[in-house]
Order: structure tokens, then sequence, then C-alpha cells
């Protein structure tokens, strides 16, 4: 949330330090003791015990209110439902965060009249010294100690890293509730400012209301350091220089971030971040604005990010996690430098995220991967990736590399899928050395839709000399727990003979089609072997009778011939 030019000297500075019309003296400074009174162990947000639940009705109530009147009587209005001083104060936030709009021309000209709670009132637009004097207000009224507190921000524009100095650019309140101060700042709870078009969005951050002193400091700096309500307070330079853990950092359940500094070197042209969640959490990434040169894989509790930044100079790494909404949010920013970067480390541009199995591939279905890593290196071109399928799925794979192989048909035709009881096996043959990413498709059968992403390998090959050609290409019928042994290539040379096996299961006889047909018998092991000739023809096929009172045969298998 912005707060592009609020002023040091507010009016409302000047109206705490007297009595208000209730007779309420100024509010005492936070001594010592207090500092000692927030003690964090990362299972909550709050600076006291609160069940948010419990404000559910007295939120409705809030959020309907309408002005009447003078702020006396709004004031009054609010406290109909409320009956404590904690209830007091959340009416008069909740009231504010749903109400008063944050006004961008007013801050960038400091209008000192949209301080004004008549104003406030009238156009129910204000900036952020608006929004903590009307809150401190209202507060007096309501017979709650508050007093307004200036400072500095990380809010709208900041940069990671960057120094504060000069007037103060934004304002927040503390009020006293049950014997100690507590945080809040109303403009960052109301909803935020689109950087690009410069519009405000109500969009209610419960984040900002009695938040924790040790995570409120992360992105407020008061001028006081008594209310930073902690010991030992930070500097201003710890301030800047401290890593900036975004209000949806905490929202959507993170708990902490490694590396702890917003500003980070590579390390032989590669950068490592971490993340732990109190829960299960879906994460993606941008590197400058597009989802390259990084492999991100999820764990239980959490995520790894490794970096690789394609050119020396500075980069902006922007997280964001899914949390229990359907929309990612950033929760964190990283300033990148890199000194070297190491062009070997190329990664494909198709890599898509999140790389490697993990709980999210068991949640949709994928269970006991064989290869339980994100990176498979193969020295032949070759290998096989296999893993359980739930009941009712079904699981799809493509192979996409920077040079090839570039049409979708083309990208399936280097993998070969097996079905075996419930295990699916992806036997893989690169067309060349390189890296590729191998993408894993799930869809439910019995559901309408498309096949949806669920995660992928990066295969690697450094041999040079490695050049397999497609699979042959399987049709519908190829049936579950069929097995090709030979010939594994798709493209088969012309003018020769052809030796086959198959292990088939449910047909009555099966054979091979070309310029003539070569029936398959069936072995003592249960394979079907023979052989056929590609002379004068351009495709072969393996054809089956399923039933041997039907008298029609299907297609299952396809080659293609070399030309001569």
């Amino acid at each position: 949330m912005p707060c592009p030019s609020c002023s040091r000297s507010s009016p409302w500075l000047n109206v705490r330090l007297q009595g208000d019309k209730n007779g309420n003296t100024r509010p005492r400074q936070p001594g010592g003791k207090d500092a000692h009174a927030y003690p964090w162990d990362r299972s909550s947000l709050k600076s006291m015990a609160l069940d948010l639940r419990q404000f559910e009705k007295l939120d409705t109530y809030a959020s309907q209110v309408t002005v009447k009147s003078g702020l006396d009587a709004l004031v009054s209005d609010l406290l109909q439902e409320a009956h404590s001083d904690l209830e007091r104060v959340r009416a008069i936030w909740i009231w504010i965060c749903h109400h008063i709009e944050y006004d961008i021309e007013a801050a960038q000209e400091k209008d000192r009249q949209a301080f004004k709670p008549t104003t406030i009132l009238q156009t129910q637009k204000t900036n952020c010294d608006g929004y903590a004097g009307l809150f401190e207000r209202m507060c007096r009224i309501a017979g709650v100690q508050c007093v307004t507190v200036p400072g500095y921000s990380k809010g709208f524009g900041y940069q990671p890293g960057q120094s504060f100095s000069g007037e103060f650019d934004h304002a927040w309140n503390a009020v006293f509730l049950e014997g100690r101060w507590h945080l809040v700042d109303s403009t960052w709870g109301s909803g935020l400012v689109d950087s690009t078009t410069s519009k405000f969005t109500f969009l209610y951050n419960e984040f900002y209301f009695l938040t924790h002193p040790a995570l409120f400091i992360e992105d407020h700096f008061p001028d006081n350091k008594n209310w930073q309500l902690l010991k030992p307070p930070q500097s201003l330079r710890q301030f800047e220089n401290n890593m900036y853990h975004k209000s949806e950092f905490y929202n959507k359940g993170m708990l902490s971030a490694h590396p702890q500094t917003s500003i980070i070197k590579t390390a032989n042209g590669k950068v490592t971040v971490t993340i732990e969640s109190c829960a299960p959490t879906l994460f993606m990434f941008m590197l400058n604005g597009k989802q390259e040169h990084g492999l991100l894989s999820l764990r239980k509790n959490g995520m790894k990010l490794d970096v690789y930044p394609p050119t020396v100079g500075t980069h902006k790494l922007q997280i964001f996690a899914k949390g229990n909404s359907e929309i990612y949010s950033s929760v964190l920013e990283y300033t990148l430098k890199c000194h070297y970067a190491d062009i070997d480390v190329r990664l494909p541009a198709e890599l898509h995220q999140p790389v490697g199995p993990s709980w999210f591939s068991e949640q949709m279905g994928i269970t006991k991967p064989s290869h339980t890593e994100p990176v498979i290196y193969t020295s032949d071109g070759r290998c096989s990736v296999s893993f359980g399928v739930e009941e009712g799925v079904s699981v799809l794979a493509s192979l996409h590399g920077d040079d090839g192989p570039v049409t979708e048909e083309a990208q399936r035709r280097y993998i070969f899928q097996l079905q075996r009881e419930k295990r699916t096996e992806l036997k893989v043959q690169l067309p060349h050395a390189g890296k590729f990413a191998l993408k894993i498709f799930v869809k439910k059968r019995q559901e309408p839709g498309n096949y949806v992403f669920v995660f992928n390998y990066l295969l690697c090959c450094t041999n040079s000399k490695v050049n397999w050609p497609v699979f042959p290409e399987s049709f519908g019928n190829w049936g579950q727990d069929n097995e090709l042994l030979e010939p594994l290539s798709g493209v088969l040379p012309a003018n020769h003979d052809v030796p086959f096996k198959l292990k088939l299961h449910g047909v009555a006889k099966a054979l091979v089609k070309g310029q003539d047909t070569w029936p398959l018998t069936l072995n003592r092991e249960g394979y079907w072997e023979g052989s056929c000739s590609t002379a004068g023809c351009q495709e072969v096929y393996v054809m089956v009778l399923e039933n041997a009172n039907h008298n029609f045969y299907s297609y299952i298998l396809k080659y293609k011939v070399n030309a001569q």
C-alpha cells in the first residue's frame, strides 16, 4: 500500500498532545517493560491472543454502518455491537478499512484538507496521515487510548536495500488494550494501489490489525524507537538491510526464508532460496518477469529454488505462494547480483514449475515414483521413469527441449508409455544431447476438461553421440499391461527383416502388416513373436484381433520405414 508523500508534521500529531472532548489525556509512552510483553514463537501473527471467529458478527455489522451525520454519531452507531475496548477498536478498524479509499492525488499534492475527519467523511478518501488521524480520533471518542505514529515504511515503490532519509513517508497507530500497546495500520488494511494504473482497490488485509511487533518492524520504522515495542530495538540501518517479508508471506502461512537478506550474490552462477511454511503450499517464481532459469521443487512444508541467472548483472527475483486461495500472491522479492553466468546450465524454456515429484503430485494421483529427485542424468540418452497411478487417473507425458522436438506429436513420440498393473512406466529416448523437460500431466477419466500439468523432470545428457529416433506411434487399443520389447525404434530400416516381440493381453491373434502380412505367434513365456520384411512399404502396423469370433483387426502400433 503506497504512501507517496505522508508529511512528518501531520496535524493529528498536534491533536494527540492535547486532551480530547471526553477528557482523555495523552497516553503514556511505551517503556522498557512493554518490549518484553510480546514474545514471538511464530505461532501467531498477533500481539495478543485472538480468535477471529469472535469478530464475525461484529465485522459484518461494522462494515455495513453508514455515515448519518458527524463523527460522534458514527462512532456511537459502531459501538452498538461493541462491548469491550478490543471490540470498540475492531469496529472502528473494520469500518475505516471498508469505507475509506486511499487518495493518491491528495497524497501527492500534500493536501492537508484531506486529513480532516469532516473532509474524510464527506469524500471517503484520504492518505495515510488521514487514515491514522481518523483512527485516533474515533478511538478517542470511543474512550480507547490511541496515538498516531509517524515513520518510514517499505510500501509503494520500495526497492530492496534502499535507504531512508528526510521526511517520514507513512503514519499508523498504536492502541492501548488490556494493559499494553498494540500496533495497527488501517491504510494498509484497507487495500492497495496498482503500480501500473495508480488505481486504488479495496482489498481487506487482516495482517495489519494488532500485528506482532516482531513482524510489524519488517515494513514499519517509527520515529520513536520505543514504538517498535522490541527489545533491543532495531536501528534504521538494520531496518534498511533486513529482509522484507510481505504481509502475504505470513498470510499464506510462511514461517521463514533463507537467505535472510534482500540482496544476494550468486555463487558459481547460482543462488538457492528456501522457504519454510506451516502447511503444504504451492509456489512459483519469476526472474525478471519470466518463469525461466530456475528449478523449483516443492517440499512437504515449503520449497527449494535454485536460480541460474542467464547474464551477468542485477536481476529481480519474485516468489509467489498460493496458500488456501486460488490466487498466487507475491510473498518475497530479492535482488540478485550475478558476477558470473554459467552458460552450461541453460535450462529449457518449457521447464515449468514445480520440478520433481512431491506432495502435490501425490495429491494428483501419482505415487511412489522411481525417481524422487527432480534431475535425471543419462549417459546413453535413455531412461525409464515409473510411478504408481491411482484408480481412474490417466497420465500423459511430453518431452521438450529448446532445439526440438517442436510439434506436439513429436514431443510425445520420444516417450513410450507402458502400463503394468497400477504403475505407469515412461521409457524415454532423447533425440540428441542436451537438457529436456519431461512434463507429466494427469486427468481423471470421469471428469471433463483437459489434462492438468503436475510436475516435470529435468533430463540431462552430455553424450554428443546420442541420436535416438522416435518410438512407434501407439493407438487407443494399446492396452493396459502390454509390453513392447522390440523394435523400440519407431523408424525401421528399408528392405530388412525386422523381428517383433511384444506382450499383449486379451487378444486372440496378432500380426504385422507391411506390404504383406506376417502373423505373430504366442510363445511359452507369453510373448507374441515374429518378423516382417520392410521391402516395398513406407509404414508398418501391428494389428490385433481381440476376439476370435470377430473378423476385424485393430491397429495398436505404427512404424515408419526409412526411405531407400
